[in-house]
This record gives C-alpha cells, structure tokens and sequence, in this order.
C-alpha cells in the first residue's frame, strides 16, 4: 500500500497516459521525473509544471500561479506554475503542456550545466 496521497498517485496515473511519469519524494512534496529530469512538483495536492521563457505566457493566460514557499522570512517564488485543470482533463492539451515542461527542463538543466562550466 503506497503511503503517498491519494492525489499524488492519481496525478502521476493519469500523467502516465501521456509520458512515463515517476514521483519522488522531495522537501515535503513530490517531484515528477519524465527520463530522470523533473518536469513538475506536487506540493499540498496541488500540480505544478515546470515553466521558462517560452512557456510561461501559457500559464499566465490561464491565469495560473507560480509555486511559492516561504524561506528566510519572505516568499521565494521557483519556475513552476499550477498546471489548469482544463488542461489536466484534456489529454490532447495535456501531452502539449508536459512536452512544453520537458523541453525547458532541458533547457534549465543544459543552462546550469553551462554556468558550471563557465565558473571553472
């Protein structure tokens, strides 16, 4: 029997329709692994996407909002955003959404690899 919440099982299921999904857990929440890079977090039954330059427009059009956690007395605000529930339900939009997720994944994951070099 999983000890997760029930949400976390039936977000990483039904995302598993669409992209191999994994969850692991991580900070008090969950991180969503597609091919061992994270392209979402779960944190208090709420979905959030992994968001960039070129994809965040769609989030604030569907007036979407960013994770946010406090730390040393004020929010900190990371590059996730509450994935809509219209696009969660539609499988055709949500195979978008999660590509779009992946691709600036990447996109960070190859921009830090690069920043690490650079300070060598």
């Amino acid at each position: 029997m999983s000890s997760r919440s029930p949400f976390v099982d039936q977000a990483v299921a039904h995302l598993n329709q669409v992209a191999p999904v994994t969850a692991r857990f991580m900070f008090g929440g969950y991180g969503l692994f597609v091919e061992g890079v994270m392209i979402a977090l779960i944190a208090d039954d709420v979905l959030y996407f992994k968001v960039d330059d070129q994809n965040r427009e769609d989030y604030i059009e569907a007036v979407s909002e960013p994770f946010t956690y406090y730390g040393k007395g004020k929010p900190i605000q990371m590059s996730y955003y509450r994935l809509p529930s219209e696009v969660f339900d539609n499988l055709e939009q949500l195979v978008q959404w999660v590509e779009a997720s992946q691709a600036a994944a990447a996109r960070s994951k190859s921009k830090s690899k690069r920043t690490q070099k650079e300070s060598l």
